[in-house]
């Protein structure tokens, strides 16, 4: 495999991954729309205290700290 057959094959692969999130981002940005939309009839204020919770939660399970937040 050439130098910039390596290159491409990473940049595609990159790009997917990066595809992919922004998918899976959309998805769940729209679900939670129709979550405020059917179950708290449009409001977001429980939605956005149960994704920050969730969030947190998140963050905070792999490692055990919450050391992602401080780059905020």
């Amino acid at each position: 495999m050439t130098k910039q057959s390596k290159l491409v094959s990473y940049f595609t692969k990159n790009w997917l991954v990066v595809l992919g999130l922004v998918l899976v981002w959309r998805g769940t940005w729209y679900v939670l729309d129709w979550v405020d939309l059917t179950i708290f009839n449009n409001e977001h204020f429980f939605t956005a205290i149960a994704g920050i919770i969730i969030g947190l939660i998140v963050l905070y399970l792999p490692d055990h700290d919450l050391k992602e937040i401080q780059k905020l």
